[in-house]
């Protein structure tokens, strides 16, 4: 079987459209029309609805697809490791980590290793803990930080650091004169929180499920400057890494009662070839983040 309509399958099926599809493989629609029919005969099987020009998977093509992704992966990951064997090194990462260490844990880390290996291209993906994990998982990104709380099956990690959720305020708030915050207490304040799909959120959402609770979100926003600038005026409370709020005179701090604890780690898709970039980057933060614990 030839593998060219199987990644016009593959654009298809994430993309439910021959339109966007092809412009994401960068041909012609007839092109991916014509390699999709003549894969249909060759199976002797209907793989998409087409009604209406709306574009599903038939119960046979789900099934396809299933395959499809896995025989692609291991395609790509073949024809990486030959190139690499004839010297041919790719030399980029892509790499996805979250907003909050994104912001603060890892500029230095990414500087330092650019200065380090000067030909390697970084392509570096912001966004939420849980889409770029599915991201990960379909081949979209070669290493992502996640938050070890379920690994998946099929990813491998190794722990970067552990860090704590603080509860975030102005230093006026009632909260400033106080240890530590209970999840009641911080649940009857109006929050200012992250999108869903983040970790942030995530974390708080499970909270309030623990705590029986609903929260009261003022205001949702993925920008970091601005939750410390609401924060920091008094419209809402939040909480943010201990990192985040580390050296920041204009808020203050406090754990939760009982503390809330995350560990970080990098993850790579379980039994992927890892190119030469892709390893020395792997390498080069996991030092990077056993050093920091050992200071």
């Amino acid at each position: 079987m030839d593998i060219k309509p199987l990644r016009y399958f593959l654009a298809i099926a994430k993309n439910a459209s021959f339109t966007r599809a092809a412009e994401q493989l960068n041909v012609a629609q007839p092109a991916v029309s014509m390699a999709i029919k003549k894969l249909e005969t060759e199976l002797g099987l209907t793989l998409l609805h087409r009604a209406d020009r709306k574009i599903s998977l038939t119960d046979e093509g789900k099934r396809l697809l299933l395959h499809a992704e896995k025989i692609i992966q291991a395609t790509d990951d073949a024809l990486l490791e030959m190139n690499e064997l004839r010297g041919l090194n790719q030399g980029e990462v892509r790499v996805g980590i979250p907003s909050m260490l994104g912001s603060y844990y890892f500029p230095p880390i990414l500087m330092a290793f650019r200065h380090r290996h000067p030909t390697i291209n970084l392509k570096v993906i912001e966004g939420g803990t849980w889409q770029l994990q599915k991201m990960l998982e379909d081949g979209e990104l070669d290493l992502s930080v996640i938050v070890a709380e379920t690994l998946p099956e099929g990813l491998e990690t190794h722990r970067l650091l552990k860090e704590e959720m603080r509860v975030t305020v102005a230093k006026d708030h009632p909260f400033s004169q106080l240890e530590s915050i209970t999840p009641d207490a911080f649940f009857d304040e109006e929050l200012v929180m992250f999108k869903e799909g983040y970790f942030h959120r995530r974390v708080v959402d499970r909270l309030a499920r623990e705590a029986g609770k609903s929260p009261k979100i003022g205001f949702e926003t993925n920008l970091i400057p601005l939750i410390k600038s609401i924060t920091q005026q008094g419209f809402g409370v939040s909480t943010l890494l201990s990192m985040v709020v580390e050296g920041d005179d204009q808020l203050i701090s406090r754990p939760f009662n009982p503390p809330i604890w995350l560990d970080l780690g990098i993850a790579w898709r379980k039994g992927a070839y890892l190119s030469q970039a892709n390893q020395a980057f792997l390498d080069f933060v996991c030092k990077q983040g056993h050093d920091s614990e050992n200071r």
